[in-house]
């Protein structure tokens, strides 16, 4: 049956799951036959003491609405149906009516609306019961009021520049959105209004990932610095963009920024962070349990660890051991790049150059940032006196999930360390083995912890080979699973090889499948895929390898750089993802290609390989189908709603936007999240109609699928920055 245009309920029949509904933290709910499914605790007082509901319901004032849905009870009990506004106070409330349920029966009210909110709720209130039961709802409906309007996504001007800027001696190119078949005239004005330069675009066709008929239009030849220049295309105007060889500087450093205001354990200082102070988290000051004396999850040990410090991960608040590492790893790398590359330049990521609180200890403030995360993972090592002793605990997070906006220093939940794994393990090994290296010349007593961590936890992974982290355990925090650990085996090998020159590190590199085999995907790198961090590294860090198997290492990064740029090539926007490459996190597969291609030109000067990251950048920054740059602060349209509990403007004004210099997750065909599948799934059809891969984004904090930040976006966004900048 066709639904009803002015249904206000998403996924009431209940055959997405149980998305778009919630519960409070003592109620779980689940799907069953069809059907949401509470077990409502017993021992509470009121009604409001157990609730499930649906949150960002359109109510209008004076409009009628009739609310229905069918219900059962495991026994004899009495509940309460709201709706009303989805904030404190919850009142005034245009329905409150009491049910008896006891077998199924179907329920139907209507009301006149008092309110005039796009923020209204829809609550069963199922508390005030001294035993414990199950509650069953099913074809929950609220028709009423104006159809929802179709979410249509401000797309800006139909012409698609870099929203930043273009560097003068880079390459400049642009995308319009037309229908013509025949090449269009365009120009680029200075700031003054005047004409720099003109010429004809080329037509492209139709762009698989958008669906959009579009032109490419080059200007590369236009090289004078300056501010506010526009281009026009087929009576569209674009957003101003700059041309400037500094364009990439601040964002440099927000992007490294970024992750002082994520650090835990530590107080957020408004001197360093304006509009970002608080108290330090999870430091065991109530509410906080604190991390440090953290239990580990039932069935994994009987023993604390004191695992404060490091960063929170992403929009929750868990560290998670295996995104730590690459994290830590690309940092490390910014610094060790302008160690082995002509034309790095260290002084913007020396000592003094961020802005922390170690600044002027001597050490670059890069490393500064990245051992704040690095002593955090040694901290999850297992003790030498316990089973699985030199192993990683693969995360530490809530024992529940915390709502949204919601500060650290706030966080009541229990904390607990989940099992050890051998890709936390190796993450460890690989990450220790390389700080080992970088922090000598600084803190010998420091690199030779980080060393004997390293060597420990490889003898621990050797050990217990398949201690794989469960897809399941993700209650409070993702799973961050892996069931194939043999590229961490190869990157950790490899970490510890280049550090010590140590023959049985060596023949465990000579011994792995990717010794000879491909270890770039065709989709890029990633915190689950990590062989090509093993293989750049062997390319590009001085180390004792043969001649010949480092030349085939500098072969193969070449080899993928130009794999990711024929896929660029193959794109109307120029950047290296094809139509089915737009994943959870996909902005961050994109810098992660470009730094394979950015290495291939530290590699050979190459200045096919720069052109290509500077266009791919492109994409990040405005040149796509929604005319969004996708960090926070950086261009016309930029994101700044990101998922985040330390983020929480959206949801209160009080509270902070996300920092300048915040990636957002990007396009996910997936769209896990109900905020995303509400606005762009088409459930006229059945199955719901998706929108094209670009489209798929929302810029919206509960949008978590599509929008969330995470540390190892901005890790990979830093480096490519970094590189960027040098040119």
């Amino acid at each position: 049956m066709e639904q009803d245009p002015r249904e206000k309920i998403f996924n009431g029949c209940f055959n997405e799951g149980t998305d778009g509904w919630f519960s409070d933290d003592r109620t779980p709910v689940s799907a069953v036959d069809g059907k949401l499914r509470a077990d409502v605790p017993g021992g509470t007082t009121n009604p409001w003491e157990a609730i499930i509901g649906q949150n960002d319901i359109l109510l209008q004032q004076g409009r009628p609405y009739t609310l229905s849905f069918s219900a059962s009870a495991s026994r004899p009990v009495r509940v309460r149906v709201r709706v009303q506004p989805g904030e404190p106070p919850f009142d005034p409330a245009p329905l409150t009516q009491d049910v008896d349920l006891g077998p199924e029966q179907s329920y139907t009210f209507t009301f006149t609306s008092g309110l005039d909110t796009d923020r209204g709720q829809v609550v069963f209130q199922i508390g005030g019961n001294s035993e414990a039961w199950v509650f069953d709802v099913d074809d929950v409906s609220l028709i009423g009021g104006d159809p929802l309007p179709p979410y249509v996504p401000d797309t800006g001007p139909r012409v698609r520049v870099n929203q930043v800027g273009y560097l003068p001696s880079g390459p400049k190119r642009a995308t319009v959105v037309t229908d013509s078949p025949e090449p269009i005239p365009w120009q680029v004005n200075n700031s003054a209004g005047v004409a720099v330069a003109a010429g004809a675009s080329t037509p492209r066709g139709p762009d698989a990932s958008s669906g959009q008929q579009v032109h490419t239009v080059d200007f590369s030849a236009v090289t004078q610095p300056g501010t506010g220049y526009t281009l026009s295309a087929d009576g569209e105007t674009s957003y101003p963009f700059d041309i400037s060889a500094t364009i990439y500087d601040q964002l440099r450093s927000d992007a490294l920024h970024f992750f002082y205001i994520q650090r835990s354990g530590i107080a957020i200082e408004d001197a360093l962070a304006p509009g970002y102070a608080r108290p330090p988290g999870h430091l065991g000051a109530p509410p906080n349990h604190g991390d440090t004396s953290v239990p580990c999850q039932p069935g994994t040990g009987d023993y604390e660890l004191d695992v404060h410090g490091g960063w929170y991960d992403a929009g929750d608040q868990g560290k998670y051991v295996v995104n730590g590492g690459i994290a830590t790893h690309q940092l490390l790398s910014q610094h060790e790049r302008t160690q082995t590359v002509t034309g790095a330049n260290p002084d913007p990521l020396g000592d003094g150059s961020l802005r922390i609180p170690e600044h002027g200890n001597g050490v670059p403030d890069i490393l500064d940032e990245a051992r704040w995360e690095l002593e955090f993972l040694l901290r999850m090592q297992v003790p030498a006196d316990q089973p699985l002793a030199g192993m990683a605990h693969h995360k530490i997070h809530d024992e529940k999930w915390t709502g949204l906006p919601l500060s650290p220093d706030q966080d009541g939940e229990v904390r607990l360390l989940h099992p050890p794994s051998t890709a936390a393990t190796l993450n460890l090994a690989a990450t220790a083995a390389k700080g080992a290296r970088l922090y000598a010349p600084f803190d010998q007593d420091f690199a030779a912890r980080c060393l004997t961590a390293a060597r420990t936890a490889w003898t621990a992974a050797q050990a217990h080979p398949a201690n794989l982290a469960s897809p399941t355990d993700a209650t409070g925090g993702g799973a961050y699973d892996d069931d194939q650990v043999t590229d961490e085996f190869y990157w950790a090998a490899a970490e510890l090889f280049i550090t010590t020159g140590e023959q049985p590190y060596l023949d465990a590199l000579r011994a792995s499948p990717y010794w000879t085999g491909e270890a770039f995907p065709p989709d890029g790198f990633s915190w689950q895929q990590v062989a090509a961090v093993g293989r750049i590294d062997l390319a590009t860090v001085p180390n004792t390898l043969p001649d010949a198997d480092r030349a085939a290492a500098r072969a193969s990064v070449q080899a993928a750089a130009d794999q990711y740029l024929a896929t660029a090539r193959d794109q109307a926007y120029g950047m290296p993802l094809t139509q089915d490459e737009y994943e959870w996190g996909s902005n961050s597969v994109i810098l992660n290609k470009l730094a394979v291609i950015a290495t291939a030109f530290d590699l050979t000067g190459d200045q096919r390989y720069r052109d290509g990251v500077l266009e791919g950048l492109d994409y990040l920054f405005g040149r796509n189908a929604l005319n969004q740059s996708y960090v926070t602060g950086y261009g016309a349209h930029h994101s700044h709603n990101q998922h985040s509990r330390l983020y929480g403007h959206q949801l209160n004004p009080a509270l902070p936007a996300p920092p300048a210099g915040s990636i957002a997750g990007g396009p996910n065909t997936g769209l896990e999240d109900p905020k995303a599948k509400r606005l762009l799934l088409d459930y006229t059809v059945k199955p719901p109609k998706r929108p094209e891969p670009q489209f798929c984004y929302v810029d919206d904090i509960q949008s978590w699928s599509t929008n969330e930040v995470a540390i190892n976006w901005n890790s990979a966004l830093a480096w490519i920055i970094s590189f960027a900048a040098d040119q």
